[in-house]
């Protein structure tokens, strides 16, 4: 569905991916892991359409215009200042459909997102009067309301506390695979990300170093080797990977 093949960025002279190459299918789930400042966001701003790059970014085997919503992308920062109400802001991600009225079509599919994260008693709150963890759920509501093809999410659970972080990984899950949706979730957790992603993609100094399956990626001298933790890594009954990380190296 999705094809990247050999996208760099740079800003300046500082290469800061490199030749990176996946493809992502309908449906699927996958985590895009790696230490701090080693590309992640880059690199989804890059697929996104947000940042200059070299390489192919192709969808359904043609390029894709920006603008037209197949893609959706959440950056990590969430904030800014509106007196629009929470209904109003995740309605803004169908912009091109609404008019001087919202047809009542329009306003359930919002309230049915909305309750994917039990925004519904928030609908009618400032955006501004939320907290920041209140906000990133608004935003990922727009982002999923949008309907697109291909959904990028910058660090989704980093503001929320871990019932919420489950309970929008879960959301986000079930969604993807019910819409048909190509869903990548840059995170650190590594063990929501073995419980809730298909694939994990792995970078380190903006290079992929690693690309497949919990258990074919999470092992514990790569561990070691991309965050410098030394860690002990065991399947559970349920079969998902569990990190217990030991010690930094």
């Amino acid at each position: 569905m999705l094809q990247v093949s050999d996208l760099s960025v740079a800003y300046g002279s500082k290469q800061v991916v490199h030749d990176a190459g996946f493809s992502l299918q309908p449906g699927t789930v996958t985590a895009l892991i790696g230490p701090n400042g080693t590309g992640k966001s880059t690199l989804l701003k890059a697929v996104a359409g947000l940042l200059p790059f070299s390489g192919a970014v192709r969808l359904k085997g043609a390029a894709y215009a920006v603008a037209d919503g197949t893609i959706a992308y959440m950056p990590q920062d969430t904030g800014g200042n509106t007196s629009l109400s929470v209904e109003e802001v995740v309605l803004l991600g169908r912009l091109r459909s609404l008019g001087l009225t919202i047809p009542e079509g329009l306003r359930e599919a919002c309230r049915a997102v909305l309750a994917l994260f039990n925004l519904e008693p928030l609908a009618a709150r400032r955006l501004d009067s939320l907290s920041g963890g209140q906000r990133q759920l608004v935003f990922l509501a727009q982002s999923l309301f949008r309907e697109p093809s291909v959904l990028l999410l910058d660090e989704p659970t980093a503001a929320l506390d871990l019932r919420h972080q489950l309970i929008v990984l879960e959301a986000v899950r079930a969604h993807s695979k019910r819409e048909g949706i190509a869903t990548v979730i840059a995170i650190h957790d590594l063990n929501l990300s073995a419980r809730f992603a298909d694939r994990l993609i792995c970078l380190c100094d903006g290079r992929i170093v690693a690309d497949g399956s919990a258990a074919e990626v999470l092992c514990a001298n790569r561990i070691e080797a991309v965050y410098g933790v030394r860690a002990e890594v065991e399947t559970g009954a349920d079969g998902k990977q569990r990190i217990t990380p030991l010690a930094a190296v």
